[in-house]
């Protein structure tokens, strides 16, 4: 899986959200570089929407002192920011000055989420690529409990990855360093694996195998 995903370019499966200009495309479009300064942040979304799948990508984050910059890898029914409940499954990687590295989670299902979990990376992201998940051996889990009353993500989403200044709330007070820009995170691996939203996708084709994975939960 991991040697196909290698050889997507972003621009097989993705397209350019904003900041065009702090945007780079490297080795051939197999990596791509997210640059915000004090004049922009960027970031891209999935040519399609989906209603479920298996959704992965490779991330190093600014290296260089960056409280207050928030680098992200998300799924999210609104990818135009238009205001209105909306569903979302957010990573969101916080600038820091250094250990400790956080890692913020939040859910949004037709609501204003309110469901933030913060952990501690165990490693450095700045220093290498490392691999991210949504729906595989997971760092949080978010059960489908609806017949409870509770709700669930079940509107059609992208997938994006973007940078942008969170000092708001992100850095514990801490002003971005402007001094220090621009900040940069990467991004690899491109390849998606999902089932277009109102598609039919069978748990017994090969190409959708976590939906048989999910029925045996």
């Amino acid at each position: 899986m991991s040697e196909a995903f290698d050889d997507v370019r972003c621009d097989e499966n993705y397209v350019v959200r904003y900041g065009n200009a702090h945007i780079s495309k490297l080795n051939q479009g197999r990596e791509v570089q997210l640059s915000l300064d004090l004049a922009s942040g960027s970031g891209f979304n999935s040519k399609r929407g989906y209603g479920s799948g298996f959704f992965e990508m490779r991330i190093k984050l600014p290296a260089r002192h960056s409280p207050g910059v928030v680098s992200t890898f998300y799924l999210s029914s609104h990818p135009d920011n238009k205001p209105g409940n909306h569903d979302e499954l957010d990573f969101e990687f916080l600038g820091t000055e250094g250990p400790v590295f956080s890692l913020q989670t939040n859910i949004f299902a037709n609501d204003n989420g309110n469901r933030e979990q913060r952990l501690h990376l165990w490693f450095d992201p700045t220093k290498d690529f490392h691999k991210f998940f949504v729906d595989n051996i997971p760092i949080r889990v978010f059960k489908i409990n609806t017949r409870l009353g509770a709700r669930y993500p079940s509107q059609e989403m992208s997938v994006e990855g973007s940078i942008w200044n969170g000092e708001s709330w992100a850095s514990s007070g801490k002003k971005i360093e402007w001094s220090q820009a621009p900040f940069q995170a990467h991004y690899q691996e491109f390849g998606i694996y999902g089932c277009p939203f109102g598609a039919n996708c069978s748990s017994e084709s090969q190409l959708y195998w976590w939906i048989q994975r999910s029925s045996m939960n």
